[in-house]
């Protein structure tokens, strides 16, 4: 079973202090980058409509995320519900923006560290906590109480990426993986898009942060699942509205070449983006053009790590070198022998 980096601060004494720390945030919410000042610990619901117990939508074995993070028995994926981003197009916006709706499922931190615990029992390969940013000092206690009881699944870390630097740092350790989705390049499509404010300035400052942390390296296990690192997904949006090249021309430049990346064609109009004229240029799935514009970015880039799915969003392939025309595209490991 893979063994994950937040058992040493469990031993060392350090993993309560930090998540202790974290909780501090809740006080005056500073958890992201909304700052919202409000005292979640009084249970003050924050911009993301959130107070303080986790909201858990659902919890189960997921098989749609990258090869390395399946393997046979699946991802032990955690949906927390809210969000603290408002994207017209989210494709869980059941989950994500229905709040009246989602405080039914508050659980305690105790209930959320036996789900860890059930996935873990279940064989799940990763704890996967999608959508952590809003709830990450909930998601680091019930990591704690799960720990003090067995788990020893890597920690998954799979956000928009609008997230805290100071959060970030006291993750360090208790986060194995971070999963971040770099969404776009300039703030005003964050804005318009999203409804956040500095996207570009916050996210590129976060995932400097998951770099310092992780590096460009990719640590697999023996079985070819991924124990430690960081991938960025880039979501191909229709209009180039992400503006794919130029969010990795950044990481290549300013975080390292070698940063694997996990290009998505799944985009589907959903959300506001189906029927609101407002985000008209959303409201198609994307061409095989764009698709192939952005995949030809990563070759001029010079992009060499990470994972791209098919034009129909089916699978992931691996990206060896760009270099190699007979085979530009394989997969990363053969995951039925796992």
């Amino acid at each position: 079973m893979n063994s994950a980096s937040y058992l040493a601060l469990l031993d060392e004494g350090v993993l309560e202090h930090r998540v202790e720390e974290l909780e501090r945030l809740l006080e005056r919410c500073t958890v992201c980058p909304l700052d919202c000042g409000n005292n979640r610990i009084e249970n003050q619901l924050a911009r993301c409509f959130s107070g303080r117990l986790p909201i858990v939508s659902s919890y189960t074995a997921h098989f749609g995320e990258e090869p390395p993070l399946v393997g046979t028995k699946g991802a032990g994926n955690v949906f927390f519900g809210n969000c603290n981003l408002r994207c017209v197009y989210c494709q869980n916006y059941q989950i994500s923006q229905t709040h009246k709706e989602q405080i039914k499922n508050e659980v305690t931190h105790e209930r959320l560290s036996e789900m860890l615990l059930e996935l873990q029992s279940r064989g799940c390969h990763n704890i996967n906590f999608v959508s952590p940013t809003h709830f990450a000092p909930q998601m680091a206690r019930s990591i704690l109480l799960a720990a003090r009881k067995g788990l020893r699944l890597p920690v998954v870390y799979n956000t928009n990426a609008y997230d805290s630097v100071a959060v970030l740092q006291l993750l360090d350790r208790i986060v194995d993986v971070y999963l971040p989705d770099l969404k776009y390049a300039d703030d005003d499509s964050g804005y318009l898009y999203s409804k956040v404010s500095g996207y570009k300035e916050y996210s590129r400052l976060a995932l400097r942060e998951m770099y310092r942390q992780t590096g460009d390296e990719l640590v697999f296990d023996e079985n070819g699942l991924l124990k430690r690192g960081l991938v960025v997904r880039l979501l191909v949006l229709p209009n180039d509205i992400g503006s794919i090249a130029e969010s990795i021309e950044w990481i290549r430049d300013e975080l390292s070449p070698r940063v694997a990346i996990s290009l998505m064609a799944q985009y589907y109009p959903t959300n506001q983006a189906e029927t609101n004229k407002r985000y008209v240029l959303l409201s198609r799935r994307i061409r095989e053009t764009e698709w192939l514009k952005a995949t030809a970015a990563l070759e001029n880039l010079g992009m060499t790590e990470g994972w791209m799915q098919e034009f129909d969003g089916a699978a992931y392939y691996y990206r060896p070198d760009f270099n190699d025309a007979e085979t530009p595209f394989k997969d990363i490991r053969d995951f039925d022998s796992l």
